[in-house]
């Protein structure tokens, strides 16, 4: 065999290979832009964006006494925004966290498989060279990604308005401690993989959910249902047996990471949670793509 026609074989040997990894990225790159070109997803992201600068023009109208606040919920971020703006963006992140949050993930985690189904394009996704699991798993990283975006807008926005309407710099933990805002901002982005790790939990939810219906506001309609339910539970002392069991307990645990030394066994514990319901409710849809008719 000539030297010449040694790189021809190898491009023919790879090519088998490489095609399902080109069909994949295809049908990927595709999924991202249904899901940021829609315009209700866009309207939610918009929310979302909006709403960091609406706690921060509040805020700076009716700035916090220093020091005030404190105790549990978001009350524990008021009294420390009018000294560091960081403040304002893990505000922020706390209350769209309960309900406003998960909506975002209810409509793009719902629409995934149903929407499909509804619209009738779903038979023909199926014929595409990837394959159902491919697919499935095409739609949840997709459905990640969104969480992801979604919360860097509002700790982004939310930074930035708290650098225009607050002063920056060394944050004071929810310990005391004091560390350089180089370490403050590590740990706001440390919150928000940690709180995108628990709206990806809630997203396996809504895509398995979303492979029994061929409607989707059905499926927003029960995830919303379930997050607020579980919220519920979780308040309700006569059943704290079950709290470490439900979706939402450890959403919240994030202000583990505001303290020195960081609480890793609590943010891995939270972590693990997220980590067992993402993968029995994507075993969920993955047996119910591969088994029942969803196509019809």
């Amino acid at each position: 065999m000539s030297t010449a026609s040694a790189p021809r074989l190898t491009q023919v040997r790879r090519g088998p290979a490489a095609a399902p990894v080109r069909h994949w990225l295809r049908l990927f790159r595709s999924e991202l832009r249904i899901i940021f070109l829609r315009p209700r997803n866009l309207a939610v992201l918009a929310l979302l964006a909006a709403a960091p600068v609406f706690l921060g023009i509040v805020l700076w109208i009716n700035t916090p006494a220093p020091g005030s606040g404190g105790g549990e919920g978001p009350g524990i971020f008021i009294g420390q925004i009018a000294d560091n703006g960081v403040f304002l963006s893990l505000f922020a992140i706390y209350v769209l966290l309960p309900v406003v949050a998960p909506l975002a993930v209810a409509v793009v985690s719902g629409d995934s498989v149903a929407g499909e189904a509804g619209l009738g394009t779903l038979r023909t996704l199926l014929t595409v060279p990837a394959g159902r699991i491919r697919l499935l798993l095409t739609k949840y990283l997709a459905i990640v990604v969104f969480c992801l975006v979604a919360y860097a807008i509002i700790a982004l926005v939310g930074l930035a308005m708290g650098a225009l309407f607050f002063p920056i710099g060394p944050v004071t933990l929810l310990s005391g401690d004091t560390v350089p805002l180089a370490d403050g901002l590590a740990r706001l982005a440390l919150i928000v993989g940690y709180v995108v790790a628990g709206l990806a939990a809630l997203g396996a939810i809504g895509l398995a959910l979303s492979t029994l219906t061929q409607h989707a506001i059905a499926v927003m309609a029960t995830v919303l249902v379930i997050v607020i339910v579980s919220q519920i539970l979780d308040a309700v002392s006569q059943v704290a047996v079950i709290h470490p069991y439900l979706p939402t307990h450890f959403w919240f645990a994030f202000d583990a990471i505001l303290r020195m030394p960081l609480a890793w066994s609590v943010v891995l514990h939270g972590l693990a949670s997220f980590a067992a319901y993402a993968v029995i409710f994507a075993a969920v849809a993955w047996v119910r793509m591969r088994r029942a008719d969803i196509t019809c």
